[in-house]
């Protein structure tokens, strides 16, 4: 791994336990045993590490997408192929990092709105048509309203005021609202094969905790 990429990789970490705002450059050349001077020769201020960041983080959300849509076995399958991504990628998210995100650098954030109202849009649609036609989603659906209902709450789970980190978990609160988005799109045809991938996940999830 060369010096730029310890670099991103350790910033991303301390963000994601911290918030953007509260982890200082002298921190990560600190954690990475480096001097702030090799940072800076990388990056010339944090700005630049945080768009770098995101766009890692983007172009691994595109892959993994990629991934899933070919691995999935049907469009309810793909949704919860979903979920272990979200699992996976945000086990230990600070929700401060987002609204950090938002406040102090928007210009990066401007890209990752843009991934999602864009990139993300296609995917949902496209999971969309595909339970339509295998009779697993509703058929009276208005697709417009309905992705742009999901991209609303991708964010939601780091509202503060709604769910305050000491009391609830991102990843829970992600699951919730998707398991919830899921449910009231499925038509009774779908209901055994949603059963069937929720038993698996909760069966996975009692496994890693043996």
């Amino acid at each position: 791994m060369d010096p730029k990429e310890r670099i991103v990789e350790k910033a991303h970490e301390l963000f994601n336990k911290y918030g953007i705002r509260s982890v200082t450059m002298d921190e990560i050349a600190t954690q990475i045993g480096m001097s702030k001077k090799t940072i800076y020769q990388s990056f010339a201020n944090k700005d630049e590490l945080v768009d770098a960041i995101i766009h890692d983080h983007i172009t691994r959300n595109q892959s993994r997408c990629e991934g899933d849509t070919v691995n999935a076995k049907n469009a309810i399958h793909q949704v919860f192929l979903t979920m272990d991504m979200v699992k996976e990628m945000h086990r230990e998210i600070n929700p401060n990092t987002f609204n950090d995100l938002q406040k102090f650098h928007p210009s990066t954030f401007k890209k990752l709105n843009d991934f999602k109202d864009m990139y993300l849009y296609k995917i949902i649609r496209d999971n969309l048509e595909w339970g339509i036609k295998d009779g697993l989603y509703r058929h009276d659906l208005n697709l417009d309203i309905i992705i742009k209902l999901r991209l609303f709450t991708m964010f939601l789970p780091f509202n503060q005021d709604l769910f305050p980190a000491g009391k609830y978990n991102f990843v829970d609160v992600e699951i919730h609202i998707l398991e919830h988005f899921l449910y009231g799109l499925a038509t009774p045809k779908a209901q055994k094969l949603l059963l069937k991938y929720k038993s698996e996940r909760v069966k996975s999830s009692l496994y890693e905790k043996i």
